[in-house]
Formats: C-alpha cells, sequence, structure tokens
C-alpha cells in the first residue's frame, strides 16, 4: 500500500514553532507581516507607509501622518483588548493547525495554562477566523453531496431526530478526475429545496455536476444549471459502500469519528456551524500543513474584533 502523503507529511515541528514564535517580539512581528504585508495601511484613512512608532505598555503602536490615528497590530482584530501573551495565541493555533486530532478547549486549558472560559473563548475565535476565511470557497466541477446530523442526545432530552441538539448538516465534496476528495463545504442547514439552493448558489460554481442520492431537496441543483447526477441508494450500509459517494462518505465518516471522539456536551445547535468550519479549513489546506498555522494566522488578522457576548450568542442557522 501506498504511504499516505498527507498522514506521513512533515508539518511545523513544535522546535521549528519555538524558533520562529518562541518570544512575543517574534509573534508581534508575524503579525505585523500578516496583517500589512506591505507595510502600514491606516485602518481609518487608508494611507500607506507614512506613520510613525512609538511603544505603550510594552505593545508597539502606529500613528498616521495623515489623519493621526493611533492603533496597534491587534486593533480592529480578533486579538484585540486580548490580556493574553501573544505566545499564548501563537501556541493555541499551533495546536490547532498541527494536531492529527481536533483540540478542545479543555485540552487548550492545559497546554496553554489558562482557565477553561479562556480557553473556550480562544478557540471559538479561532474558530470564528476559520468560517469567515471559508465564507466564500467555492466548489466546481465533479461535486458529491449529502446529508447528515451532528450531535444526539443531552442530559434530560430527547434522543434520536427530534434531539434538541440534533444539527443536520449538509457535505459537498469536489472530487479529482480520478475520484479522489479535493476540496470540501460543510454548512449547518435542514434539508429543505430552499436552503439547498443557498448552498449551491453560495458554495459551488458552473461548471457543476452535483452527485447525491435520492434526498428530494438536492434535485433542486438541475434548475441552477448543473447537472444533476441522481441515484437512489435506499440508505443503510449498502449507500455508505457505494463508490459513487466513497469522497463524501469518508469525509463524513471522519467529521463524526472526529468530533465525537475529542468534544463532549457540544451545544450543537448552537455552535455546530464554527465546529464544521474548522473540519473544512483543516480539510481544504491538509496537503501543506506547515502553511496551516500562517493561513489561520492572516484569517485572523483578517477577522473584526470579536467581543465575548458576540462570540457566546453565535449565529443561527436555519
Amino acid at each position: 500500500m501506498p504511504m499516505n502523503r498527507v498522514q506521513f507529511q512533515k508539518g511545523l515541528s513544535l522546535p521549528e514553532f519555538m524558533d520562529r514564535y518562541g518570544t512575543e517580539e517574534q509573534c508581534e512581528r508575524a503579525l505585523v507581516s500578516a496583517r500589512w504585508p506591505g507595510g502600514f495601511v491606516c485602518p481609518v484613512c487608508g494611507v500607506m507607509q507614512s506613520r510613525t512608532t512609538f511603544r505603550r505598555e510594552g505593545r508597539l503602536y502606529w500613528q498616521c501622518s495623515g489623519c493621526q490615528y493611533q492603533c496597534s497590530v491587534t486593533s480592529g482584530t480578533v486579538f484585540e483588548a486580548t490580556k493574553l501573551p501573544l505566545t499564548r495565541w501563537f501556541l493555541a493555533m499551533q495546536l490547532l493547525t498541527q494536531a492529527k486530532n481536533n483540540v478542545s478547549a479543555l485540552e487548550l486549558t492545559r497546554q496553554l495554562g489558562v482557565s477553561y472560559r479562556t480557553a473556550w473563548l480562544i478557540k471559538h475565535k479561532l474558530l470564528q477566523a476559520m468560517a469567515l476565511a471559508e465564507s466564500e470557497r467555492q466548489l466546481t466541477g465533479r461535486v458529491e453531496v449529502d446529508d447528515a446530523y451532528l450531535g444526539g442526545e443531552r442530559s434530560g432530552g430527547k434522543a434520536g431526530r427530534g434531539s434538541q441538539n440534533k444539527v443536520p448538516f449538509v457535505v459537498a465534496v469536489q472530487t479529482t478526475e480520478d475520484g479522489r476528495a479535493h476540496l470540501a463545504c460543510l454548512s449547518a442547514r435542514p434539508f429543505t429545496n430552499e436552503a439547498m439552493k443557498e448552498f449551491i448558489a453560495t458554495s459551488m460554481g458552473l461548471p457543476l455536476t452535483v452527485v447525491s442520492d435520492g434526498l428530494g431537496c438536492f434535485t433542486v441543483a438541475a434548475s441552477m444549471g448543473a447537472v444533476h447526477d441522481r441515484e437512489v441508494t435506499g440508505g443503510g450500509k449498502a449507500s455508505v459502500l457505494n463508490e459513487k459517494f466513497r469522497a463524501v462518505n469518508t469525509l463524513i465518516g471522519n467529521v463524526k469519528t472526529a468530533l465525537t471522539g475529542t468534544y463532549h456536551a457540544i451545544k450543537f445547535a448552537k455552535y455546530g456551524y464554527r465546529y464544521l468550519a474548522e473540519v473544512q479549513f483543516r480539510f481544504n489546506r491538509r496537503y501543506d500543513m506547515r502553511a496551516m498555522l500562517g493561513s489561520l494566522l492572516r484569517a485572523m488578522v483578517a477577522t473584526p474584533k470579536q467581543p465575548e457576548r458576540g462570540i457566546r450568542v453565535a449565529e443561527v442557522h436555519r
């Protein structure tokens, strides 16, 4: 059996990580490079590079020579107002991007030496950045689509499909010419025609061939200019083993294994879309793990500030 190039690739090792991001100054320089790769740009007036710099309480600030606006590299980003050292944030990004399995907030508590509340906020701010980074992802060509559920019974709640914590989600996998998984989009949404039209409109582009089972909502693909390759599988083990859906079934199995094996007592109905975004972000960058931390860092500085209340309220998908 040939070696799996994803599983056996070299990631960003911990010694390499410490060499690059082991101090506050190194992390600060990395943030500056990620936010302003071409030099300082004033977030208020847009003037480029014309600025003076100074330090206040150990943090580097820029003052625009045009409008006199003052800001740090974290101002206006998801890092704004953080009291944690940047090294802790970078270590959290390292753990989330380089670990083979997902990393829970409880594990971050142990690894970062912070409270569970702080670890939870770090985790969800990172997930929010991943969600925004993947929000404009579009699949084309041959795309396998299937439906699944996240979550299940919670203490004192109802089990089965009627469970309040069971969330429907859709998985779409773009394949290569030889049928291997290439890119993916995952979305928490109901299995209705309207929801599927929105998913196809935002997550897929022409030319497009949608390969699906007999679920009725998938038929809207044909009305949106796609070729619809539909096969009624009848469910059960036979449908899971159907080679026509191998890529999407494999990903759904991996998603469920990863989430149930890492997280406990998750509020899927409230935060499920973020956990799916984490899977999508990592999956679509799986061939270059060494670059994944840099991708997440760029996503973090592009994500607007997220107060705790906003993070906890979360987006509701209907």
